[in-house]
């Protein structure tokens, strides 16, 4: 199921609103809750509900031996709990991406081996519960959370269905005490409102912005053969667009929802793309996730403590993992590795120069490397990135962009909302995304300033993105 459908819009959402804020007693309601979001999670595939249920009863169980014992079994039970779950994900997620790595290398050196691959399914979300889940039983052991007071606890924490399959990442001692408080809640009208409007903004960037450049970049980065100037950069502005609007309409949607419910969430974007250095990108992108690497990895690993050479290290190993999170494929890892390089000449820049570029110049080569970046992102294969930079660098040959129809054959005309005159365009959606993404407030701003005047605003646009619900598609991130 996903949000921006008609199933989850006028029934899955009313009906669990209207269990969640009834008066029955609060186990019986949170009860309710985890059941939906398990509900919520079977539509996809219920063949993986288990997996998400043993993840739960294995770190609830861990975190439960863990806050009762002696420092040395507490690190046995941790080592549990990491080993379980990254099993999981490590089996489901790498089995047949380190087979056919490992079949690809031996046959480099004239070795043959016939492995089978598996073919298996990913199971949506699983890199998220799974950072999650064992979140809850590493903050034990350190002491930054307390134990759940029960199993129904924890389970409603893990599967929480406004951020189960694509975050933000919330660890428990944030929604520890959130559950508590929301024994006798009752909904305040203005954080109601808020949520909503948050909602609708998020759906908006979803189907009105991401959806409608997604076709371009689809047909630029799934083609083949070489690629000219102004398709190869068409392509990727329009992937740079769609993903920043998808995920972060995502996260708009999965905090709103959580307002809804009285559940704050934590932010997930603050208008990245207006960054002036990578480090700055990286406080500003998938923030919970960026939090998780850096809490959990990069300073257990020594941080920026010691000399430059081991911060290098140490940033290098963590985008690396950072990568490989993110998909079972080498262009990720290699994405991984050059936000790594990008950290790295930050640092050294930082430590060598008083002088600061003028932010505006900043911004702007900031762009531009994390655009460039993007490429490996969606790309299928290096063969595909190669096409596309080449043709981006001019080295393909140039379109003359003043032909109005090789323009038009370069963007292509798609079908919007309703079909007007054949179509509009897809490159005021671009330009329009990009505007929104460099000079508009963040999604949090705007929905704290609601009005008669904005609440109308609000109206028309849920009643725009209803009337483009007629195919549903998955966000980003789900894949990974």
């Amino acid at each position: 199921m996903v949000f921006p459908s008609y199933v989850f819009l006028f029934a899955f959402l009313p009906i669990v609103l209207l269990l969640w804020l009834s008066r029955m007693p609060f186990y019986v309601r949170l009860f309710a809750l985890t059941a939906a979001s398990y509900f919520f999670y079977a539509w996809w595939d219920y063949r993986f509900v288990a997996l998400l249920a043993a993840s739960t009863v294995v770190d609830y169980f861990c975190g439960r031996a863990i806050a009762r014992s002696q420092e040395g079994r507490k690190k046995i039970l941790l080592f549990v709990s990491i080993f379980v779950n990254l099993t999981f994900l490590g089996f489901f997620k790498y089995f047949d991406f380190f087979v056919s790595s490992a079949a690809a290398s031996l046959s480099m050196i004239g070795f043959a081996p016939n492995i089978p691959l598996l073919g298996i399914i990913l199971p949506l979300g699983i890199s998220f519960y799974t950072f999650q889940s064992i979140s809850y039983s590493f903050d034990i052991y350190r002491g930054d959370a307390k134990q759940a007071p029960d199993f129904l606890h924890f389970a409603a924490y893990v599967s929480l269905f406004p951020q189960l399959v694509a975050g933000p990442i919330v660890r428990y001692g944030m929604m520890a005490e959130q559950l508590n408080d929301l024994r006798g809640y009752r909904p305040r009208l203005r954080e109601f409102c808020n949520g909503i409007f948050l909602f609708v903004i998020g759906l908006s960037k979803k189907l009105l912005i991401a959806d409608q450049v997604a076709p371009l970049a689809d047909r630029i980065f799934d083609g083949s053969g070489a690629i000219q100037t102004g398709s190869a950069w068409a392509g990727s502005l329009a992937y740079t667009v769609q993903l920043y609007f998808d995920f972060s309409g995502y996260s708009d949607m999965a905090v709103g929802l959580g307002l809804m419910l009285g559940f704050r969430f934590p932010v997930n974007f603050l208008s990245p793309y207006k960054s002036a250095s990578i480090s700055e990108f990286w406080n500003r992108w998938h923030i919970t996730l960026s939090h998780y690497l850096r809490d959990y990895l990069f300073i257990p690993l020594g941080g920026s403590r010691g000399s430059l050479v081991r911060t290098v290290r140490n940033l290098f190993v963590t985008m690396f993992l950072g990568g490989l999170w993110h998909g079972a494929a080498w262009t990720y890892v290699v994405w991984g590795l050059f936000h790594g390089l990008l950290l790295t000449c930050n640092a050294v820049w930082q430590q060598a120069n008083e002088w600061r570029l003028p932010r505006l110049l900043a911004v702007a080569v900031t762009f531009l490397a994390v655009h460039f970046g993007w490429v490996l992102f969606r790309a299928p294969n290096f063969e595909r990135a190669a096409d596309i930079y080449l043709g981006m660098l001019g080295l393909n040959g140039t379109e003359n962009l003043l032909d109005l129809n090789i323009l038009s054959a370069t963007f292509g005309r798609l079908p919007y909302i309703v079909d007007v005159a054949g179509g509009i365009e897809v490159a005021p959606f671009i330009v329009l995304g990009l505007l929104i993404a460099f000079m508009g407030p963040n999604s949090q701003h705007i929905a704290r300033k609601f009005g008669v005047l904005s609440g109308a605003v609000f109206g028309v646009l849920f009643i725009m993105c209803v009337a483009s619900l007629a195919k549903e598609t998955p966000f980003i991130y789900f894949q990974f």
